[in-house]
This record gives structure tokens, C-alpha cells and sequence, in this order.
């Protein structure tokens, strides 16, 4: 049984919101780069860029991707399965780089995504843009900007696209 609890106008409307909230928290685009997390966070990242975009059509905000495979902490316990290339063509020394993943859960795959950036550089700053923050956080991880909280049970699966956000009802063990 699956449940859609945001709609494409939703996810659309998040996005812009995120897209606001970040350039005010900011003082406008300068120094601000947007690296998405390979795979769920990079279409999220794409909209958010063209969405600052849209709000300052002057400015150009640095877009990459970062695929955290290699630095999870769960490396042995499981296969490490690269999700894809990342790519980052630009300086991340000072800026603020905004970390942007499709669904925050456990913080793991952020934690590595903060080990991640450090490989291109020190930034002056890292934040995070989630479209949905589902709780059973297992690291202290919070995110800057959010597009919808929404309470989930360990047992479930969220997935979220430009399309919406869609529940999956498990079976709770």
C-alpha cells in the first residue's frame, strides 16, 4: 500500500520555498555552491539551482554532485556500490556549500557527504536542503531547509521525485 503526501505542485512549491529560504539565510547567491548527493539528492539539486536561478537571473550558483560511497561508515558491512561520478568543477574553499539530498533519515549518508566535500577543499560553511525529513535520526544531523517534515515508521520507505512523495506502508517488525 502506498500513500502520495506531496504532489508535483507540492514538490514545486518546497523547491521554490528552499530556493527563497536559502538566498535570504544567505544575503543573496555569493558565495553560496550547491553540490547534490548522488543519486536522490542531483535532480532535488538541479531544481533548486534553477530555482535561485529564476529568483536572481544574474546569478550563476555553482552546481555539482557528489557520490558519498566511499565514505560511508558502513564500508564492510555491506557492498559498496558507487551510485555515480561525482563532480565538483569548482573551488569549495570558502564558500558555503548546501548539501541537498532527496530524503533525510538515519544522517549517514550526510555524515559522508561531509567527508566527501572535504576532499575538494574546506568550505566556510555546510548546510543541508532536504525535500522530506522523515525522523530516526541515528547521528546528530539537522537540516538548514526543509521542503515537508513528515513522521515516519522505521518499516516504511519514502521515495520523492519531481513527481511527488510517495509513503510505502511496510510490514513493522
Amino acid at each position: 500500500m502506498s500513500n502520495t503526501v506531496m504532489s508535483a505542485d507540492d514538490v514545486r512549491r518546497a523547491i521554490t520555498r528552499i530556493a527563497h529560504e536559502i538566498l535570504e539565510r544567505q544575503h543573496g547567491p555569493a558565495q553560496i555552491a550547491v553540490v547534490g548527493l548522488q543519486r536522490g539528492g542531483a535532480w532535488l539539486a538541479d531544481a533548486i539551482v534553477g530555482a535561485l536561478h529564476v529568483i536572481e537571473p544574474e546569478s550563476r550558483v555553482p552546481l555539482g554532485y557528489l557520490d558519498v560511497s566511499m565514505h560511508r561508515d558502513d564500508i564492510g558491512l555491506r557492498p559498496v556500490v558507487p551510485g555515480a561520478i561525482s563532480r565538483i568543477e569548482f573551488p569549495v574553499d570558502g564558500a558555503t556549500v548546501v548539501l541537498v539530498d532527496d530524503v533525510l533519515f538515519t544522517g549517514r549518508t550526510v555524515r559522508a557527504a561531509m567527508e566527501g566535500i572535504n576532499t575538494y577543499g574546506r568550505p566556510r560553511a555546510i548546510q543541508l536542503a532536504v525535500l522530506v525529513d522523515r525522523g530516526h535520526r541515528e547521528l546528530p544531523i539537522r537540516p538548514d531547509y526543509v521542503g515537508k517534515n513528515l513522521p515516519t515508521r522505521l518499516s516504511e520507505d519514502v521515495r520523492a521525485t519531481s513527481e511527488g512523495v510517495v509513503v510505502s506502508r511496510g510490514v513493522e517488525s
